[in-house]
This record gives C-alpha cells, structure tokens and sequence, in this order.
C-alpha cells in the first residue's frame, strides 16, 4: 500500500453531506397515522375561554379525543386544561380522530342534501319560467387569465 493513500474507515463523507436547511416547525404538529383513522385538531377554548358547545358537537359527530400517551410523538410544553389532562391540546386546540367510514358516512349525507337543495331550486326556477323571457341554467364555470395589458 502507498503512503498517501488512506484507509477507507479513515475517510468520512462529513464535508460531502448535504447540509440540512431549517424549516419553520408547524404550529400544529401532525401524529403518526394509523390505518382507518383521521386526525383532526377541535377547537376546545379560545382566548381562554372554554367553548363547551363545539366539543360536545364534535363529540356527538363521532370525533374521538386522543391520549397523550397513544402519540409520544407530539411533543407537549405544557398542559393548559385540567379537564382534558390525558389528551393532547395545544394552543386551545384538542388533537381528535375518527373512524374514515364515519367521515364517508357524513360526508355523503351533506351530498346528498346540497343535491336536495339544488334540484329544489332548479325546479322552483322552472316553475317561472315565461315563454317571453326564458330561463336557462348554465352551471359552467370557467378560468380565464388578464391579457397583460
């Protein structure tokens, strides 16, 4: 072997490494998913005031509060209600999650009702239509750009 040449475990690839940029840490951060579950921050308090009404919606809509200690992962500084010790709440916010099927399920009900709603007002827009002034419904919506000008 040469006498300048140096050994492989010798050599490092410290100054050939990409150098890691800083990012902004989010102001909510996200837990680990599992499958089957959605995840969701609910509004608990604000401005220090508690808002009883939004978790009990929440609740009653099938959304779940998540113990601190099934997301190790989500670090807490401090805990700022008694009545929610266990969960995770940052900034007024509870960290919530829910079955997908449930959110399907919902989601598919409010479908369904601005179908409802819209064939309603279709229908009663028809219903005035005048062979001297006709209606028609054009549901296209378009993007167009400035000319530059």
């Amino acid at each position: 072997m040469s006498e300048n040449r140096k050994d492989r475990e010798l050599e490092t690839r410290q100054k050939s490494a990409r150098v890691m940029a800083w990012q902004r840490p989010e102001t909510l951060p996200s837990p680990n998913p599992k499958a089957g579950w959605v995840y969701r921050w609910i509004r608990v308090s604000t401005r220090g005031e508690m808002d009883p009404s939004n978790v009990s919606v929440k609740l009653r809509e099938g959304w779940e509060p998540v113990k601190a200690a099934d997301h190790p992962e989500i670090e807490m500084v401090a805990i700022e209600n008694s009545r929610f010790k266990d969960n995770v709440v940052i900034g007024g916010l509870m960290l919530c999650c829910a079955p997908e099927e449930i959110l399907k399920q919902r989601a598919e009900h409010f479908n369904n009702q601005v179908k409802q709603q819209l064939e309603s007002v279709e229908s009663n827009l028809m219903k005035e239509n005048n062979p001297k002034m006709p209606l028609f419904s054009d549901r296209r919506s378009s993007v167009t750009f400035g000319t530059g000008n």
